[in-house]
C-alpha cells in the first residue's frame, strides 16, 4: 500500500500545492457525478507525489478507494500489482461475462485454463471496476507505477484509456511517464517556488536562520520538499552556527537517497540488518519479515530504533517512510547480506501457496550459478505463462539462464527465454538471448530454432521485408531435423511473403520460398489442411494460377474439417486470402466471419485487428456499407487497444466506395511512410487498388489508370491485385489505352477461367464487354449481370449494371438503359457509393429520367461512437457484448445509449430498427 505516514505528509505539507490539489478535487467531483477520469502524476523523487495521493484519499469521502503500489523487487511477478489493487473486489469476479471471468481468474491463479489474452484481462478489469463503482464512486490510486510488474502496468494503462462513464477515477504516480501511460492526462509536479519552499523551511525550523542561508538551502534543494527536510535532518540547530551559515563538510546539494543512507548508517547494526530484510520483502508482511529476521539471528527489538527515527512503521504492514528509504536500506547492504536476506525470506515463504515468490527469492539469494534454482525458475515461468504473464515468464527464464551450470541446458533455456521475450513484446531482449544461446553448445535443432526465432522476430516487429529470407533459412535447416516443423515454417514464410510482397528482401521473394518448399520433403503422415495450403501455394508461385487452383480449393475444403481451434486461429487469415484469391465469395465471407467469431470466442484480442479488417472487405464488396463502417471502427478500436500497427486497410476500401477523395488521401498519406519503412508490400497494393476504385467511381480515369497499374505491377501479390485487374481494364478502356486494357483482360482471363466461380467469370465478362461491341458486348454484359446476381458481391453487380446501362445509352436504347441505370443507382445509393451513384445519376438524367435526391441521414446528430453503439444495439447486441466489441465497460455503453435515445427521440432499442434502418454510422477519422 502507499506509504504516506504522518511524517511523510509533514515533510511535504502540501505547501504550495493548491493548484495540484484543485486538479485532484475535480477528478473526485467527476467520479461522484458519473464521469471517469485518469491522471498521471509525475515528478522526481521527493517532490510530493505520494503526499498528493494521500490528499486524494483523504478527500474521497463517499467513494471507495482501491490502492496499489509498485515495489521494485516484485516487478517480475506477473499481475502482482493488479492483484494488490483488485483483491477487495474479487468477490464480484463471478458476475463477469464467462470469457472475462476465466481470463482474470487464470491470471490470478484462481482458475485453470489456457493463457489468456492480456487485452481480455484488461476488459475484465474494466468491467470489474465498473461493477464496483455501480454502488459508489471508485478511486483507484497507484503509487510508484514505474515499479509495477509489466503485466499489471500494461493492463492498467489499457483500462485507464477506456474510462468514460463508470464513476471511476484512476490516478497514477510515477517518476516519468512511460509508454504504458503515454497520452493520458498528466500532472507534472515540480519543485516548490522559492517563496513556498522558504515557507516550508520556516514551518519546521525551531531557531532563527539567516535569510541568505535559507535562500541557499532553497536553491540547492531546488524546492524539492523532501530534500529540504532531509537537509535539516542532517544538520543540528547548533551546527547552523546560530543560524548564520551552513557547517563545513555538509553539502547543501544532497541527494535524498544519500541523506536516507546516512541516517540509516547511524542506526545500530542489527537494526540495519532488519531493515535490509524488510526491504528485500516486497509484500510488507510483518510475520514473514520477523520469521526471516529470526532465522538470521536478528533480535526482536531490532526494529525499534528505525521506528523511533521515523524511517519505518510496523502495523498490519511493514511500511517505509518513503520508497527511497527502502531503496537506500537495500543498497546499503553488501551483496552477501542481500543474499542472506533473500535466502531467509525464501525459507519462510510457503512453497505451496507462493511458489513463484519463493523461487524469485532463491534466485536473488544464489551467489552463483545453481541448476536447482534454475529449474525452479523454469517451473515458475511455466506457471506465469499459463496465467498470461508472458513478461514475467520471460524474466524468470532470463534469470534461469544466468543461473544455469550445465551448459547443455543453456541453449534450451536461452531459446525459451528468447521466445518468451518475443511473445512479451521485447524484441531487443530476445535478440540478446539468442546471442547467448548461440554462444553455448547447441544441437542442430536448437541452431535451427535460433534462425526461426530471428525470422519470427522480424515478422512480429513489422510483418515486413526482412522476415521471409530469415524464415526461409530456418525452414531449410529444419528439413533434415523436423519435417513437420520445417513445413510449418515454410508456410509461415509464405505468409510473411504475402505481407512483404514486392518489398521482400533479396532471397526472400515468393518464387525463392516456393521453389525451396517444393524441393523439401513431404509430410510423413497423411497431408493435413496446412500441408495442402503449403503445396498449393508453392505450385501457384512456381507453375501459375491454373495449376494451383484445384489444390488450393481442396485445401480450403480440408481446412474446415481437420484443424484444431488453435491451428484454425493461427491460419484463418491465410485461408481467407486463399478464398479471395480463388474468387470464392461464399467461402471467403464465411471464413472471414469465422475468424472474427473465433478470435472473440477464445479471447484472442490481438488477432482481432487483422480479422476485423478482413471482415470489412467482405462487407465492402457485398455492399453492406453500414456493417463495413461499424466493423472498421471496431478494427480501429482493437488496433489502438492492443497497441498494434496495422494500417487502416478497411478504411481505405470504405473511403474508395463512398467516393471520398480527401478522406482516402488522408488515410494513405498517414500510412504510406510506415508501409515503406516496414516493408509491407501488400499495403502498397491495397492503397493503389483503393485509389483506382475511388477514381474509377469518380470518373477520373487517368488517375485510376496510374493507380491500377501500380496495384497490378507485382504479379505475385495475391487477392487484391487480381481485383485491381478489373479496375485497370475499365480505366484503360475509358482513356483509350487499348493495348493496356487488352493485356489486363488477358491476365484476368487467365485466373477467372481456372477459378470458375460466378464472381470471377462475371467480373471477367464485364471487363471483356468493355473491349467488344455490338451483340458480343451485350451478351457479355447480360451474362456478367446474370452471374454476379448469383453471388454475394453486390458492388460488382451494381458496377456491371452501370456499365451495361452506360453502353445502352450510347447505343440510343434509352428505355433499356434506364432499367439498368436505375437498378445500379439504387444499389449505389444504398451503399452510399457516392461516386458511382453520381455516375449513374448523370446517365439517368441523360436518358430523361428524374432522379430523387437522397434524404439526409437521421444519425447526423450522433457522434461516431454513439452511432456505432446505436448500430450494434439495433443489431441486437447487449451492453456487455457491445462493450466487448468496442473495448468499453457496459456502463459506458449504457451512458452513450441514453444520449442516442435522446438525440433520436426514441425510448427503446426496438425503435432503433426503424430510425436506423438504412443508416450507417460515420467512419472514424483517420
Amino acid at each position: 500500500m502507499i506509504e504516506h505516514s504522518p511524517l511523510m505528509r509533514r515533510a511535504s505539507g502540501l505547501t504550495g500545492r493548491r493548484a495540484e490539489c484543485d486538479v485532484l478535487d475535480r477528478l473526485i467531483s467527476a467520479a461522484r457525478t458519473g464521469e471517469s477520469r485518469a491522471l498521471v502524476i509525475s515528478g522526481e523523487p521527493g517532490v510530493g507525489k505520494t503526499a498528493l495521493l494521500g490528499y486524494l484519499i483523504e478527500q474521497a469521502s463517499g467513494c471507495s478507494v482501491a490502492q496499489a503500489s509498485g515495489v521494485q523487487s516484485e516487478m517480475e511477478l506477473a499481475f502482482s500489482g493488479l492483484h494488490q489493487l483488485l483483491s477487495p473486489m474479487l468477490p464480484r469476479l463471478a458476475g463477469l461475462p464467462a470469457p472475462q471471468r476465466l481470463a482474470l481468474g487464470t491470471a490470478f491463479g484462481l482458475s485453470s485454463g489456457p493463457a489468456p489474452d492480456p487485452f481480455l484481462i484488461g476488459l475484465a478489469v474494466l468491467t470489474l471496476l465498473s461493477e464496483e463503482a455501480a454502488e459508489r464512486p471508485l478511486l483507484c490510486v497507484i503509487d510508484d507505477e514505474q515499479w509495477l510488474d509489466r503485466a499489471s502496468a500494461q493492463v492498467l494503462g489499457f483500462v485507464a484509456r477506456r474510462l468514460q462513464a463508470e464513476s471511476v477515477g484512476m490516478v497514477f504516480a510515477a517518476r516519468t511517464i512511460e509508454h504504458q501511460l503515454a497520452g493520458l492526462p498528466a500532472l507534472l509536479v515540480e519543485g516548490l517556488r522559492d517563496a513556498e519552499a522558504r515557507a516550508l523551511l520556516d514551518s519546521v525550523l525551531t531557531s532563527p536562520l539567516d535569510p541568505r542561508v535559507r535562500d541557499q538551502i532553497v536553491s540547492e534543494t531546488r524546492g524539492i520538499p523532501l530534500a529540504v527536510l532531509e537537509l535539516l535532518q542532517e544538520v543540528t540547530p547548533a551546527a547552523l552556527a546560530g543560524g548564520f551559515g551552513l557547517p563545513a563538510g555538509v553539502p547543501a546539494s544532497i541527494g535524498i537517497e544519500d541523506s536516507f543512507r546516512r541516517r540509516l548508517d547511524a542506526l545500530p547494526t542489527e537494526t540495519q540488518r532488519f531493515l535490509q530484510v524488510a526491504a528485500a520483502d516486497p509484500v510488507g508482511d510483518p510475520l514473514l519479515v520477523w520469521k526471516a529476521a529470526e532465522r538470521l539471528g536478528i533480535p526482536a527489538d531490532a526494529a525499534t530504533p528505525a521506528v523511533e527515527a521515523g524511517l519505518l512503521e510496523l502495523g498490519a504492514n511493514v511500511r517505509f517512510l518513503h520508497p527511497l528509504v527502502r531503496s537506500a536500506a537495500y543498497r546499503l547492504a553488501t551483496v552477501q547480506a542481500r543474499q542472506h536476506a533473500h535466502r531467509a525470506l525464501a525459507e519462510v515463504t510457503d512453497p505451496e501457496l507462493d511458489p513463484d515468490r519463493r523461487a524469485w527469492h532463491r534466485a536473488q539469494a544464489a551467489p552463483g550459478p545453481d541448476d536447482d534454482v534454475a529449474e525452479e525458475l523454469e517451473r515458475s515461468a511455466a506457471r506465469a505463462q499459463a496465467r498470461g504473464g508472458m513478461a514475467a515468464a520471460a524474466a524468470f527464464l532470463e534469470r534461469s539462464v544466468e543461473l544455469t551450470v550445465d551448459r547443455a541446458n543453456l541453449g534450451r533455456r536461452a531459446l525459451g527465454a528468447a521466445k518468451a521475450k518475443l511473445l512479451a513484446g521485447a524484441p531487443e531482449a530476445a535478440l540478446k538471448l539468442l546471442a547467448t544461446a548461440e554462444a553455448g553448445p547447441l544441437t542442430e535443432l536448437q541452431s535451427a530454432w535460433v534462425d526461426l526465432l530471428r525470422g519470427q522476430l522480424a515478422f512480429a516487429s513489422s510483418r515486413g521485408s526482412d522476415a521471409p529470407h530469415l524464415l526461409l533459412a530456418a525452414a531449410k535447416r529444419l528439413e533434415v531435423l523436423d519435417v513437420d516443423l520445417a513445413r510449418e515454417t515454410y508456410l509461415e514464410t509464405l505468409s510473411a511473403v504475402t505481407f512483404a510482397g514486392r518489398l521482400s528482401s533479396p532471397g526472400g521473394h515468393a518464387l525463392d520460398v516456393a521453389s525451396a518448399a517444393r524441393a523439401s520433403p513431404g509430410p510423413a503422415h497423411l497431408p493435413r489442411a496446412t500441408d495442402l495450403f503449403l503445396d498449393g501455394l508453392a505450385v501457384h508461385f512456381c507453375e501459375g494460377y491454373a495449376t494451383a487452383a484445384p489444390l488450393l480449393r481442396h485445401a480450403l475444403i480440408r481446412f474446415g474439417e481437420d484443424v484444431s481451434d488453435e491451428e484454425e486461429l493461427r491460419w484463418l487469415w491465410l485461408a481467407c486470402i486463399v478464398a479471395l484469391h480463388l474468387w470464392d465469395d461464399a467461402s471467403w465471407i464465411a471464413l472471414c466471419r469465422r475468424h472474427v467469431e473465433l478470435a472473440r470466442a477464445t479471447g484472442a484480442l490481438s488477432e482481432l485487428p487483422l480479422a476485423l479488417t478482413a471482415r470489412v472487405f467482405t462487407h465492402v464488396l457485398t455492399g453492406e456499407m453500414t456493417a463495413a463502417v461499424t466493423v472498421s471502427n471496431e478494427a480501429r478500436a482493437a488496433t489502438q487497444a492492443t497497441g498494434g500497427t496495422l494500417a487502416p486497410y478497411g478504411g481505405f476500401a470504405i473511403a474508395a466506395v463512398h467516393g471520398r477523395d480527401a478522406q482516402l488521401m488522408a488515410l494513405i498519406d498517414a500510412s504510406k511512410d510506415d508501409l515503406d519503412r516496414h516493408g509491407v508490400g501488400i499495403g502498397l497494393t491495397i492503397t493503389a487498388w483503393a485509389s483506382a476504385l475511388l477514381h474509377n467511381g469518380l470518373g477520373r480515369y487517368e488517375v485510376a489508370l496510374a493507380a491500377a497499374q501500380e496495384a497490378t505491377s507485382y504479379p505475385q501479390d495475391m487477392g487484391t491485385s487480381y481485383l485491381a485487374l478489373a479496375e485497370l481494364v475499365e480505366a484503360a478502356t475509358r482513356t483509350a489505352d487499348h493495348e493496356i486494357a487488352h493485356a489486363a483482360h488477358q491476365r484476368l482471363l487467365e485466373v477467372a477461367r481456372p477459378a470458375g466461380t460466378d464472381w470471377a467469370l462475371g467480373v471477367e465478362e464485364r471487363s471483356g464487354a468493355l473491349l467488344t461491341a455490338g451483340d458480343d458486348a451485350e451478351r457479355l454484359y447480360r451474362s456478367a449481370i446474370d452471374r454476379l446476381s448469383r453471388t454475394q458481391v453486390h458492388l460488382d453487380l451494381a458496377r456491371a449494371q452501370l456499365l451495361y446501362g452506360e453502353w445502352l445509352r450510347r447505343e440510343n436504347r434509352r428505355v433499356d438503359a434506364r432499367v439498368q441505370l436505375r437498378a445500379a443507382h439504387e444499389l449505389f445509393t444504398a451503399m452510399e457509393a457516392e461516386g458511382f451513384a453520381e455516375r449513374a445519376r448523370r446517365e439517368l438524367l441523360a436518358t430523361g429520367e428524374t432522379v430523387r435526391k437522397r434524404q439526409a441521414a437521421t444519425r447526423d446528430g450522433l457522434t461516431a461512437q454513439e452511432a456505432q453503439i446505436a448500430q450494434l444495439a439495433r443489431d441486437g447486441l447487449s451492453n456487455p457484448e457491445i462493450g466487448t466489441r468496442l473495448f468499453l465497460s457496459p456502463r459506458t455503453v449504457q451512458y452513450h445509449l441514453r444520449k442516442v435515445f435522446t438525440k433520436l427521440g426514441v425510448s427503446s432499442r426496438s425503435q432503433l430498427e426503424d430510425v436506423l434502418a438504412n443508416d450507417a454510422p460515420p467512419p472514424a477519422s483517420p
